[in-house]
């Protein structure tokens, strides 16, 4: 099959949380794909889709799913904690996955399905967005064009309202994971040689505030800090930074929010993520990482780096080191 006679595959989601939903409506806007099934753990988050998703079937149990459902493939989207069962269950199947990371709550738990995965991963991708964004993309570019990298700063901030929202949320694992994963791709999947990592605590014990610093053997330095610090009248996204510094050279990236800024009675900023979804199609990184998957799926590329299981492998255990570092 070439990409000219590319038959689009058919897709399921698992989960109707808020990127799964995300998900299905990119989903039912790429030519590459079609939405052919949704699972979600309660009927009304499937009733909350019907209009948007007219004809698209729904079941509540995945067993029934995949007896009925036609799909080939699955975007698994739910709870982390149920990552691990739901993916086992659509390997066991035969189905191909993209599972949001992380892949599950601990290395261990995740290192449980490695005898399902195929050795180059072609069964099972791992779903960054942040891999797919424009920006980081051509930093990548930028980065094979140039030469080595001696410092990577990347700097992720989000709404201090989640500590409240999300209790126990820690953002080295919900919010820095994504850097370092894009860190990962950039340092060419080196292992880093040194970890040291800090934790901020509120005044009832809650993580808002996490730094890390990795060092790899060519004697790159690389600095990570994420948060739940923003204040209300910041993006309601928070805003995220990257700076890449090698011998002579340097670039910057600042991925979220987009640069489309709107002022009523107070500023608005309504593209946070590159990700647009809806009846009039997909744009934006999701539809790209969507496009991706479909592509692997009929076997015309490979998994890229940073989203195979072995990619999710290795961060997982640098977040795991990088927690004991902190505590």
């Amino acid at each position: 099959m070439t990409r000219s006679n590319f038959e689009p595959v058919k897709l399921g989601v698992i989960g109707l949380g808020r990127f799964g939903r995300l998900h299905a409506l990119t989903a039912a806007g790429l030519a590459e794909a079609e939405l052919v099934g949704l699972v979600a753990r309660r009927q009304a988050s499937l009733d909350s889709l019907a209009a948007e998703l007219p004809g698209v079937p729904g079941w509540t149990n995945l067993d029934r799913a995949l007896e009925e459902s036609s799909a080939e493939a699955w975007i698994v989207a739910c709870t982390t904690a149920a990552h691990v069962a739901v993916t086992r269950r659509l390997l066991d199947a035969g189905k191909k996955v993209l599972l949001e990371k992380p892949v599950a709550d601990n290395l261990a738990e995740a290192r449980s399905l490695a005898a399902l995965v195929r050795p180059d991963s072609a069964n099972l991708m791992l779903g960054h967005i942040v891999l797919f964004n424009s920006e980081f993309q051509q930093l990548r570019s930028e980065v094979l064009k140039r030469g080595p990298i001696v410092h990577v700063d990347c700097v992720r901030h989000r709404p201090a309202s989640i500590v409240q929202q999300f209790q126990g949320e820690n953002p080295l694992h919900a919010t820095m994971v994504h850097d370092l994963y894009a860190a990962q791709v950039l340092l060419d999947r080196a292992e880093p040689v040194h970890f040291s990592a800090q934790y901020h605590r509120t005044a009832e014990g809650a993580i808002d505030l996490a730094l890390a610093q990795l060092k790899w053997g060519t004697g790159a330095v690389s600095s990570f800090a994420a948060s739940y610090l923003t204040p209300a009248g910041m993006p309601p996204r928070g805003f995220d930074r990257m700076e890449v510094f090698g011998a002579d050279w340097s670039a910057r990236i600042s991925p979220n929010p987009r640069p489309i800024e709107v002022w009523g009675r107070q500023a608005e900023w309504p593209l946070g993520l590159e990700i647009r979804a809806g009846q009039s199609g997909a744009t934006g990184m999701m539809a790209e990482e969507l496009r991706c998957f479909c592509r692997v799926v009929r076997e015309l590329e490979p998994v890229p780096a940073g989203a195979t299981y072995a990619d999710a492998l290795q961060v997982q255990s640098w977040m795991e080191r990088l927690d004991a570092c902190a505590k």
